[in-house]
């Protein structure tokens, strides 16, 4: 049975809620979040280091703007400005000029950065010129590296990959993933945002470069084992070609709680394709203290995407609304 929950501010309807993840999936759950809440804090992984990201990274030192950028588009509202600012925003520089490939969100949010250095208070600034209801925290203050142990065959050694876009595109079984440097800061405000809200959303993304790297930052993964809010796990909606080829929804799970042993959630969503023919889900769902809620949030084209409509309608549903 869902817990019932009661809302940090009882004289507000909306409940607060801090979503985890980076990239398109991150995207995906602000996309469906932003239609039930405005009460809304997106927590965002810092680790990104190709394409213009990964040039402005190594060229100022920053932290790597793509994925806060995509989350901040993705809280866009939906009227004719907002939708452009978003679409300016994701929009990118063409030719073949120094300026070739970059993102114009990335260049606004890094020149901020050079005016503001304090990241969250840069990311702020953008989120008032946006007009969006929310904010986006990075999970860290420091520019993080994703360093995987990956096992290109049974019978062969694991080797070490450097760099979230290594990992990503790295050929083989990744046995475990971490983070350099070791046992990074968190940001106060994410912790905080974690602390404080009455659902917290993991997922879906990348598996292992975009959602394991917040469990990986240990005083983020203390508030999400001692938040009480509720905590709903968003998987996604098929294994991807590159970080978990072949895997199960349950092998997901597995991963997951190999790298964060004792984290619970009190809700796992899981689309009915994905599910189906995975005889353990049920198990690995009640080792996660979760209950399993199975709904269709696919995309009607059938790609592998969630349907923000889709996906807010069951966000309604195990939240009460």
């Amino acid at each position: 049975m869902m817990r019932n929950r009661r809302f940090s501010h009882p004289a507000l309807t909306l409940p607060a809620v801090t979503a985890l993840g980076g990239g398109h999936g991150l995207a995906a759950s602000l996309s469906a979040l932003r239609r039930i809440t405005n009460r809304l804090t997106a927590i965002v992984t810092v680790a990104d280091d190709g394409g213009s990201s990964g040039r402005l990274r190594q060229e100022f030192g920053i932290l790597p703007p793509g994925d806060l950028r995509m989350a901040l588009a993705a809280l866009c509202g939906e009227d004719d400005v907002e939708r452009t600012w978003a679409q300016v925003l994701q929009s990118r520089f063409a030719g073949e000029g120094p300026l070739a490939g970059h993102s114009i969100g990335n260049l606004l949010i890094a020149g901020l950065w050079q005016y503001l250095p304090e990241p969250v208070a840069g990311l702020e600034m953008v989120a008032q010129l946006l007009r969006i209801q929310g904010r986006v925290l990075p999970m860290s203050l420091v520019p993080l590296i994703i360093e995987a142990d990956v096992r290109p065959s049974a019978a062969a050694a694991a080797t070490v990959v450097t760099g979230q876009e290594a990992v990503a595109l790295a050929q083989g079984e990744i046995e475990r993933v971490r983070l350099v440097p070791e046992n990074p800061p968190a940001a106060p405000e994410a912790v905080a945002a974690v602390n404080n809200a009455d659902y917290v959303v993991l997922g879906p993304g990348s598996w292992y470069s975009s959602v394991m790297p917040h469990l990986l930052v240990p005083e983020l993964a203390r508030a999400l084992r001692s938040t009480s809010a509720h905590r709903i796990l968003n998987l996604n909606l098929a294994a991807t070609a590159d970080e978990t080829g072949g895997y199960t929804a349950s092998r997901h799970l597995e991963a997951l709680l190999q790298h964060a042993p004792g984290l619970r959630f009190e809700t796992l969503i899981v689309d009915p394709s994905f599910a189906a023919k995975d005889g353990s889900l049920e198990d690995w769902a009640y080792r996660l203290g979760a209950n399993l809620v199975l709904a269709d949030v696919r995309s009607p084209d059938g790609s592998p995407q969630h349907d923000p409509e889709k996906l807010a309608t069951v966000f309604r549903t195990v939240m009460h609304l």
